[in-house]
């Protein structure tokens, strides 16, 4: 049940929405094909430093570690709204196209196709999963949230619960000013099960190479990374619980580092060494009324000490950051999902400073 309601767990518009809609469904042929979407409204009121982005998300790297900042600003836009169009053919082959308007501008999402075990394409990463996972109005969510939260070209193939994938590098970074070089995909393991009627679980795991080569200076290191998370439904209670750990991977560690993606490696004394990191959070989702309650803590924490003993100059790098979310979202008709969230914000510096701030959020959203 919880997992359904992700799809509409992030806003609603309230002008004219008293019908239901429905999708567009075209039969030609062979082929059936769907035309689905969603407008969206998100507003914001910052009670301290403006943090916000595009979707009205917050932001890591909006915090600033100062005593005097403006404080208050509301802002507002329709940038989540979004569109896509499946096609499946009567021998099952299956093409997906989806985009958003983030950025202001339309932004691909997904483009894949996908038949019997294989998916091909642009798609949600296979080191990723809705398991563990609370809803929220923040379009970019909790930091620690399971896996990467974000879509990447790949080739996979699943089985049942387990599934494999070789995919393009999620962002490599590297410090001391290293050059990036990626060498080769990435290669990613999932797994996802219950124990029982109450609880389902998943446990992912993934290898990369990270190179550095500037023309004089070719140096390489492994990268990995596993997550696991959990949902139990306890009754009028589900709980959500996911924990994440890096070595030479955490641009996979969602939401480490300045904002997304901590340093994976740096170079010192002519070798790549890497950075190691972990993360989690714990949420937990019940019934209210015509709507639903969730409430959710993460925190992601960077290991710069060795980076920071190697080059001396990390005082200033994000060691952890955590932010927290209390929302409540209720659907008045069909369609139609409305909410409004509190959301706290922290970041933690390697030089013993920190920084954090509190917004409001409304979000309002019509599917069709």
């Amino acid at each position: 049940m919880i997992k359904s309601k992700v799809c509409l767990a992030l806003g609603v518009s309230v002008l004219g929405l008293s019908q239901a809609a429905h999708a567009f469904d075209i039969n030609a042929g062979d082929v059936t094909a769907n035309v689905y979407g969603y407008a969206q409204l998100n507003a914001v009121y910052d009670v301290n430093e403006d943090i916000g982005s595009t979707t009205q998300a917050g932001q890591f790297s909006g915090l600033t570690d100062a005593n005097n900042v403006a404080e208050g600003h509301f802002d507002a836009d329709a940038q989540q709204s979004r569109i896509g169009i499946s096609a499946q053919h009567k021998d099952g082959a299956k093409v997906v196209v989806e985009g958003d308007f983030r950025g202001g501008t339309f932004r691909l999402r997904h483009a894949y196709g996908s038949y019997e075990k294989w998916t091909v394409g642009k798609t949600w990463s296979n080191y990723n999963s809705w398991t563990g996972w609370t809803p929220t109005l923040d379009f970019d969510s909790t930091a620690g949230s399971p896996g990467v939260q974000d879509r990447v070209e790949q080739v996979r193939y699943t089985d049942g619960g387990m599934s494999f994938s070789l995919e393009k590098d999620y962002y490599p970074n590297l410090g001391n000013g290293a050059t990036t070089k990626s060498s080769m995909p990435t290669f990613t393991a999932r797994y996802e099960g219950s124990a029982s009627d109450n609880v389902n679980f998943v446990v992912a795991g993934l290898g990369r190479m990270l190179a550095s080569d500037d023309g004089t200076t070719d140096e390489s290191a492994v990268g990995v990374g596993a997550f696991t998370g959990v949902n139990v439904n306890m009754g009028t209670v589900t709980l959500h619980a996911a924990i994440n750990y890096s070595d030479g991977a955490n641009a996979y560690l969602y939401r480490s580092g300045g904002n997304f993606g901590g340093t994976d490696a740096y170079l010192h004394n002519g070798d790549l060494e890497t950075v190691s990191a972990y993360g989690g959070t714990i949420g937990l989702s019940t019934k209210v009324g015509d709507g639903d309650l969730n409430i959710v803590y993460g925190k992601v924490k960077m290991d710069l000490d060795d980076m920071n003993n190697d080059l001396g100059n990390v005082g200033g790098n994000n060691e952890s950051n955590s932010n927290a979310f209390v929302n409540y979202m209720w659907y008045p008709v069909d369609n139609v999902m409305m909410g409004v969230e509190v959301g706290y914000f922290k970041s933690d510096y390697y030089n013993g400073g920190d920084a954090d701030a509190t917004r409001v959020m409304y979000s309002a959203q019509y599917s069709f």
